[in-house]
C-alpha cells in the first residue's frame, strides 16, 4: 500500500505546484474562458491546468514505468495526441471560434486505435454458468475497444460545464476502479487509478467554486480517455457476463447523461459536438438548484452507481 500512497502524494504534489505559475502564463498569453451566453462564469478564468494534469499524471506515471511496464508508450503516446489536439480546441475557443469537429474526432478515435494495438482489448468474457471464456470475434474486439474509449473520452468531456463537477466524478471513478483493481489483484490498473486520483484531486484544490482555473477541453477529454483506459484494462478484463457491468455503472451518470443528450440533439438536427444546456447540470440548473446543489446530486448520484457496482463486484466474486 506504500507504493500506491506513494505514487498519489507525487501525483497529487506535481498539480498542486505547477497550477500556480501555469495560470500566470494562461493570463499572460490570454488563454482564458471568456463569459457566454452558455456559460456560468462571470469573469474571465484561465484554461491550461490541462498541462498540470498532464505532467502530473505522467511524471508519476514514468516514475512508477515498471508497474506498467508493456502499455507505457502507447498510453503516453496515445495522452500526447488527446491533450494535444484538446489545446488546439481550446485555443480556438479562447478567441471565440469552433474548431471544427472531425479532426478532433479522428484524433481521439487513433488514440484510441493505438491501445487496442498496445493490447489492452476487451477480448470477451466468462460466461458464468459453465465457466468458459467466451473470446469475440477479432473485428468485434477491435470495434467495441475503440468505442468503450471513444465513448468514455467523449462523455468525461461533454460533463465539463460546472466548477469542480468533472473533476469530482473522475475522483469518484479512479476511487472505485482502485478498488475494484486491489480486488481483482490487477497491480497495473490499481496504478494507473490511484496516480489519476492524486492528478484529479491536485486539480480539485484550484477548480472547486468558485474555479481559479480550468483544465478545458484538453483536460476533460485526457481524463475521459485514462478513464476508459483503466477500466478497460481492470474492470473489463476476464469480466463474467455479470462483472461487464462494474464500469458501466462506476461511469453510468456522464455514459447515460450523453446518450440523452446525443439523441435529443440527433432527433432535433442539431450537431453533436456543438455544445449548448441540454446536459445534467444545466438541466437541474433549470429545475431550479444552484450549480454548487446540481454537483453536489450528481455527485451523491455517482456515488451511487459506484457503491453498486462494488455491489455487483462482491456478488459476482461468489
Amino acid at each position: 500500500m506504500f507504493l500506491y500512497f506513494l505514487a498519489f502524494t507525487i501525483s497529487l504534489v506535481i498539480v498542486l505546484i505547477t497550477i500556480p505559475p501555469i495560470r500566470k502564463l494562461a493570463f499572460k498569453i490570454d488563454f482564458v474562458d471568456k463569459p457566454s451566453k452558455r456559460k456560468i462564469h462571470k469573469i474571465p478564468v484561465p484554461q491550461l491546468a490541462s498541462i498540470s494534469i498532464f505532467l502530473g499524471f505522467f511524471i508519476t506515471f514514468w516514475i512508477f514505468n515498471d508497474q506498467i511496464r508493456d502499455h507505457s508508450i502507447p498510453i503516453f503516446m496515445g495522452s500526447l495526441l488527446i491533450i494535444g489536439i484538446g489545446l488546439v480546441d481550446d485555443w480556438f475557443k479562447t478567441k471565440g471560434k469552433e474548431f471544427p469537429a472531425w479532426p478532433k474526432a479522428a484524433v481521439q478515435l487513433l488514440a484510441a486505435v493505438l491501445i487496442y494495438y498496445s493490447g489492452i482489448v476487451f477480448t470477451g468474457f466468462t460466461n458464468p454458468m459453465s465457466g468458459e471464456y467466451i473470446i469475440l470475434p477479432t473485428f468485434l474486439q477491435f470495434a467495441l475497444t475503440v468505442l468503450w474509449i471513444f465513448g468514455v473520452t467523449t462523455v468525461i468531456n461533454f460533463m465539463d460545464g460546472l466548477d469542480g463537477l468533472t473533476g469530482g466524478i473522475t475522483t469518484i471513478s479512479a476511487i472505485t476502479l482502485f478498488i475494484v483493481a486491489l480486488f481483482k489483484g490487477q497491480q497495473e490498473s490499481a496504478i494507473l487509478s490511484i496516480i489519476l486520483l492524486g492528478t484529479t484531486l491536485g486539480y480539485l484544490k484550484y477548480n472547486k467554486p468558485p474555479a481559479k482555473i480550468y483544465m478545458g477541453d484538453a483536460g476533460a477529454t485526457f481524463l475521459g480517455y485514462m478513464l476508459a483506459i483503466i477500466s478497460l484494462n481492470g474492470a473489463f478484463k476476464q469480466a463474467t457476463l455479470f462483472s461487464i457491468l462494474i464500469p458501466i455503472l462506476v461511469l453510468s451518470v456522464p455514459i447515460f447523461d450523453n446518450l440523452y443528450v446525443i439523441i435529443k440533439r440527433f432527433l432535433q438536427g442539431k450537431p453533436i459536438y456543438i455544445a449548448d444546456r441540454s446536459q445534467i447540470h444545466y438541466r437541474l440548473i433549470s429545475k431550479g438548484l444552484n450549480p454548487k446543489q446540481s454537483t453536489a446530486f450528481i455527485f451523491l448520484l455517482s456515488t451511487c452507481f459506484s457503491l453498486l457496482a462494488i455491489i455487483v463486484l462482491l456478488i459476482d466474486s461468489f
